[in-house]
């Protein structure tokens, strides 16, 4: 769909804005450029559409030379969209939506049915069809500029920084409105961001770019477990990548399987003798039907072990749990900043499956940040839980 061959773009006395660019994007593809101000992304959004010209190289549309294409003929058929909006505001919402269609010499009626389908995608009533921008709120109009982008059904549409000046509320709405139209209506999306998170919830591949050049040009997922250098993981943020490789990862993966528990009629010297057999100072306490109801330690039989006779009599119930099915991104910071040893995992009927360990999660984190080979499961695989010193 989009071809960069070795693009360029310098400007008077010398100065490279961009420099040898080699990138191409597949249609229906979700692009983001992202990098710090002057990075040269915006310059190379622009050059799509050749409101910047490049002064080396070419760029291919559907393997033609846009540089061999009327630049007013290439503008229409790419939809743009700027922070700013951009509707004019002396036209009603009608008339911004059909501004290209117009110009395009679409019937009115046709235009018509276009802004009226315009205005549905993006869940606003039609009357405001015939209002004029000031009348909106920043978020309608916002909505407005991405559907005039698509109202002359190009295949293309360039967005820069779009949502850069809106609230957090309001640009996460219109972050998932632009997906799911993105998706649903097979469209090819250039989008310039300064925002990791918005890059990484939005796009297909990411142009990670620093000085001119693209540093990286890559997955979400594969940028987040292979940084292609220091600059890209200090864009990235020491959060983010701690979240990178648990990303999508199931508790279920990464358990021990065997937890050792103890049912509530045992007697306290059953539950020492278990303790010491599997050298472990914690018990879980299931019922027959291996639900899991607390624990016991060492020190709660230390504490009642005259006066009980029973597991059940010293039983704690206020038990840390997850599920086998939760997210180890969701679970991992909790247990590690509780400071526990361990967290038993059960089923969704609350029956115990396995167990997380601090010694396994804590292997985890470390092959997050420091890039170890071995992979999580490698990991949890390789552990002994005979060196753990708890449950």
């Amino acid at each position: 769909m989009i071809e960069f061959q070795h693009v360029s773009k310098i400007y008077k006395g010398g100065k490279v804005a961009v420099e040898d660019i080699h990138l191409s994007f597949e249609k229906g593809e979700f692009i983001c450029f992202i990098g710090t101000s002057g990075s040269g992304k915006t310059t190379s959004m622009r050059m799509i559409n050749r409101m910047t010209e490049p002064t080396k190289g070419k760029i291919l549309i559907d393997g033609q030379d846009i540089q061999k294409m009327n630049p007013v003929e290439l503008r229409r058929k790419i939809g743009y969209v700027i922070q700013s909006i951009g509707l004019m505001p002396h036209m009603t919402i009608r008339e911004n939506i059909t501004l290209v269609p117009k110009l395009l010499k679409v019937s009115q009626d046709e235009r018509n049915a276009i802004a009226e389908r315009m205005i549905d995608l993006v869940e606003l009533p039609r009357e405001m069809l015939d209002r004029y921008p000031h009348e909106l709120s920043g978020g309608q109009q916002q909505r407005i500029g991405v559907v005039r982008a698509l109202a002359a059904d190009q295949d293309i549409i360039l967005m820069d920084e779009p949502f850069g000046a809106l609230d957090p509320i309001t640009r996460d709405s219109l972050q998932d409105l632009v997906k799911d139209l993105q998706e649903r209506l097979g469209k090819t999306i250039v989008f310039v961001t300064h925002d990791m998170d918005e890059a990484l919830k939005l796009s297909s591949r990411i142009a990670i770019m620093s000085e001119g050049k693209v540093i990286q040009f890559d997955t979400p997922s594969n940028i987040l477990k292979h940084p292609a250098n220091t600059f890209v993981e200090e864009l990235i943020g020491e959060d983010r990548l701690l979240q990178a490789k648990p990303d999508t990862t199931p508790v279920s993966e990464v358990m021990l399987k065997t937890a050792v528990t103890i049912t509530p009629e045992k007697s306290l010297q059953e539950a020492i003798k278990l303790m010491r057999e599997k050298r472990v100072d914690t018990l879980l306490v299931t019922d027959n039907q291996h639900i899991l109801k607390g624990y016991i330690d060492i020190e709660s039989i230390t504490q009642h072990r005259g006066n009980s006779s029973s597991v059940g009599d010293i039983l704690k119930t206020d038990v840390f749990f997850v599920k086998e099915t939760a997210l180890l991104r969701n679970t991992l910071r909790r247990i590690l900043t509780r400071g526990l040893k361990y967290v038993p995992v059960v089923d969704d009927k609350q029956r115990v499956v396995g167990i997380l360990t601090r010694a396994s999660l804590v292997d985890i984190v470390y092959d997050v940040l420091w890039g170890e080979e071995q992979s999580i499961i490698e990991a949890v695989e390789a552990f002994n839980p005979e060196e753990i010193k708890g449950v």
